[in-house]
């Protein structure tokens, strides 16, 4: 690690312990959010940090690394979309260990990914729950900027959601309804292939 890099992930570090929320990071425990360290720093404090450091991609490795929440937020928040490498992305989205650092990944960064796309939906079918709950954010803030997809991209997403929704995952369930959500509020009639592909399905997104 460069020495420059080393002194501001010091720098970050000793301002976490400053800002620590006592009452926030034990009701983070208590709902099931484990990291090793967790100062309980709300978002608004990390934009703020984020935006003082900028763009970093050498920090934001390093940041990753470290098994803190706060370090974990803002690495997805200063990691400069465009140099992320298909192997980092492979290795950020395999090691994701709760559902806030899943949707934090995907608001904050791989929604900017190039390849956002192909990356979202090869994830609805992974094997790991945090994994597929990133791909439905991922593309549900694709749907919510009108990105187009090709038939194909639609008919896999359609599929992928009919079986997921089935998930006995509370938190997976909710990210998928929200994707559909934002997908029948897209231009071009996306709400009539919602109402044909899940008529038979007790949902009251439509």
């Amino acid at each position: 690690m460069e020495q420059d890099t080393q002194d501001k992930l010091k720098q970050i570090k000793a301002s976490f312990r400053l800002q620590m929320n006592g009452v926030a990071s034990q009701s983070m425990r208590d709902k099931g959010l484990g990291y090793k360290i967790n100062w309980g720093i709300g978002l608004p404090l990390l934009k703020f940090i984020a935006k003082e450091y900028g763009k970093d991609y050498n920090l934001a490795i390093e940041l990753w690394k470290e098994n803190i929440r706060e370090c974990k937020i803002l690495a997805t928040m200063i990691m400069p979309p465009s140099e992320m490498e298909p192997d980092i992305v492979d290795l950020w989205i395999s090691q994701i260990p709760n559902q806030e650092i899943a949707e934090m990944l995907a608001f904050n960064l791989f929604q900017y990914l190039d390849d956002a796309k192909n990356y979202a939906l090869r994830w609805l079918a992974a094997d790991k729950v945090n994994e597929v709950i990133c791909g439905y954010n991922v593309l549900a803030r694709l749907f919510a900027k009108n990105v187009e997809f090709s038939e194909r991209e639609i008919n896999e997403f359609i599929d992928q959601a009919q079986a997921t929704l089935s998930d006995e995952n509370v938190s997976v369930r909710h990210s998928v309804v929200n994707a559909l959500t934002r997908f029948g509020q897209m231009d071009g009639g996306h709400n009539k292939i919602l109402k044909s592909a899940f008529k038979s399905y007790d949902l009251d997104i439509f």
